[in-house]
């Protein structure tokens, strides 16, 4: 589903103009890729929740090349869904 039949949907299931439901959709967006970038948890109950995990550095491959490489301690975004949408997911 992309962002513009999200924006349809809920149109359609809340009669909101398509140009204030796609403004909705992208300060959504962006509150969740500011907080997040910032440290900040975002717990939505009923859903889930917005959060960085941090990843160790490892030892990569560069195939081609045929050497190793650091890559380095880096974050990354994760969700985790609430238990609820965990079950739904199962039950589909």
């Amino acid at each position: 589903m992309t962002k513009a039949e999200i924006v349809s949907a809920i149109c359609k299931e809340t009669g909101v103009e398509k140009d204030k439901a796609l403004k909705v959709v992208e300060a959504f967006m962006s509150i969740v890729k500011d907080q997040t970038a910032a440290g900040e948890d975002i717990f939505l109950r009923g859903f889930g929740t917005f959060t960085t995990k941090t990843r160790a550095q490892k030892i990569g491959r560069l195939i081609k090349e045929e050497k190793s490489v650091i890559v380095p301690e880096h974050k990354i975004p994760y969700f985790k869904p609430c238990e609820e949408y965990k079950e739904l997911l199962a039950n589909k």
